[in-house]
């Protein structure tokens, strides 16, 4: 049997793309009603007829970005992930709490988190420098794009090198644009800001992963109008967020939830200005989201 390895590199539901090491690609199915396999994925196939490939197993993955469905179980959006790139831009207005919790979820990964801030060339406000400003004081990349600024988008691809990146953020913000301005020919269908909502709407439908000219690859993910990491631990949702797991070991608690414990010097550095309150407010809305869903049904 001529069992490869082979990437993933779109996802249609049952029916996957997938790129072989001879630089080939080839379109495959699953194997079976259990596997689940995403983009970016290592997998083992099989050839079978038509000169299709059958996905037999999902190899391990060193990390994956995951959140609960509204059947209660875990969904995997992406894995084997470098860099996430957490978009945001002027319209539609920014909800800075979904950023965090994408950052959160980074950390966790181990992946490296860059927040760009796309459509630049667009009026922003106080509150978006602000927390621009935040995200840089802790030590994330902040990246200003814009389609109208070839060169601010080269620098992001740049970046990437030969890594897998992975774009995510709210409908409407320009994930699709914006790989468009890194891969020749573009590839992903665009659309406007919605009049009637002045939300984004959704035009990427399933997850792509595409070549970029530094040998690495982007993954263009559907835009969502909110999302939650699937967590195990609280400790994880603190370990998300830099400022709070750097001051946990001052608590006076070792299992500090920084919510209500006396002793407290995450809500201390919160009271001095050292740690944001907006940040603080997020860290309280995720361990909030958290307690939710460790609920049974």
């Amino acid at each position: 049997m001529n069992r490869q390895t082979a990437v993933i590199t779109a996802n249609y539901g049952r029916r996957m793309q997938i790129a072989l090491p001879d630089g080939t690609t080839g379109d495959a199915r699953i194997k079976g009603r259990t596997l689940k396999p995403v983009c970016a994925d290592s997998v083992s196939v099989i050839p079978i007829d038509g000169g299709e490939w059958l996905i037999v197993d999902i190899l391990d993955r060193r990390n994956a970005l995951t959140r609960p469905n509204l059947r209660g179980t875990v969904e995997v959006l992406a894995s084997n992930v470098d860099v996430m790139i957490v978009v945001a831009a002027p319209e539609p207005k920014p909800d800075w709490f979904i950023v965090d919790r994408y950052l959160c979820a980074a950390e966790n990964m181990g992946a490296e988190a860059i927040v760009a801030w796309h459509k630049s060339d667009l009026p922003g406000d106080d509150d978006a420098d602000a927390a621009l400003h935040v995200y840089s004081n802790l030590g994330y990349g902040v990246a200003r794009t814009s389609v109208e600024d070839a060169d601010s988008i080269a620098a992001v691809e740049q970046t990437i090198g030969s890594r897998i990146a992975l774009l995510v953020g709210q409908s409407g913000v320009g994930k699709s644009s914006l790989i468009n301005g890194m891969s020749s020919p573009a590839t992903q269908r665009t659309s406007g800001i919605s009049r009637k909502t002045g939300e984004g709407r959704h035009t990427t439908v399933s997850a792509v992963l595409l070549p970029l000219h530094g040998g690495g690859g982007v993954i263009d993910s559907p835009g969502v109008r909110d999302f939650a990491p699937a967590f195990t631990q609280a400790v994880e949702v603190a370990h998300g967020f830099r400022e709070i797991d750097a001051r946990a070991p001052e608590c006076r608690f070792a299992n500090c939830s920084h919510l209500r414990e006396p002793g407290c010097a995450v809500k201390s550095g919160v009271d001095t200005g050292v740690i944001d309150a907006r940040r603080y407010a997020s860290y309280r809305r995720s361990m909030h989201l958290f307690d939710d869903a460790q609920r049974p049904y």
